[in-house]
């Protein structure tokens, strides 16, 4: 099972209420985004390289441009001469002076939608890693934990129904089905090797 469409039909016959159609497509939305958010899953990194025309020590990166479903910061490396180099250390805007208020290099913060990037070298092109949101609209929904997992989002959405529509009780005995299947899902996370 993968499809939007798909989900909603297993929620129709979880909840026996096909008359809530806005209601459960959006029930879906908000479980799939829910179980991709649940843990920082190596499945949702997203890594891609920049290029910038002039390299300089200090760069500027607005990271929602370039990466829309935009989640969590991964981490960015510079890139020269066709390999990988030093990782840039992300920090919050208070932690780039040291001690001695003197400027750290090869940091970056975020600024709003900007990161911020000073490095000790003139740069022009670095790797950025990031996890990703899921596609989650209806016509390019797109999710791994619906093809790998889809029954974390069908008993989240189904659950969601029930509280929705005062089905308190049903909300509460699908909400172990949910936790089993959120158990199942993070071994996607502990099957990977350090």
């Amino acid at each position: 099972m993968a499809t939007f469409s798909e989900l909603c039909s297993d929620v129709y016959i979880l909840t026996n209420r096909p008359d809530l159609v806005a209601e459960t497509k959006l029930a879906v939305r908000a479980a799939t985004l829910k179980a991709h958010q649940s843990d920082f899953y190596p499945k949702d990194l997203f890594e891609v390289g920049i290029f910038w025309p002039t390299p300089d020590y200090l760069q500027s990166l607005d990271y929602r441009l370039l990466i829309p479903r935009w989640r969590a910061f991964k981490y960015l490396r510079k890139y020269a001469n066709g390999a990988p180099g030093n990782f840039i250390k992300l920090l919050t805007p208070e932690q780039t002076l040291d001690g001695y208020s003197i400027n750290r290099e090869d940091i970056c913060y975020v600024a709003g939608e900007m990161l911020e990037i000073r490095s000790s070298t003139a740069d022009d092109n670095m790797i950025l890693a990031c996890y990703v949101n899921p596609d989650t609209s209806e016509n390019s929904f797109n999710s791994w934990i619906a093809l790998d997992h889809p029954y974390a989002i069908v008993y989240e959405a189904a659950r969601s129904i029930f509280k929705q529509i005062g089905f308190d009780e049903q909300a509460t005995s699908i909400r172990q089905e949910v936790a089993e299947q959120y158990q199942i899902l993070k071994q996607e996370v502990t099957g990977y090797g350090e």
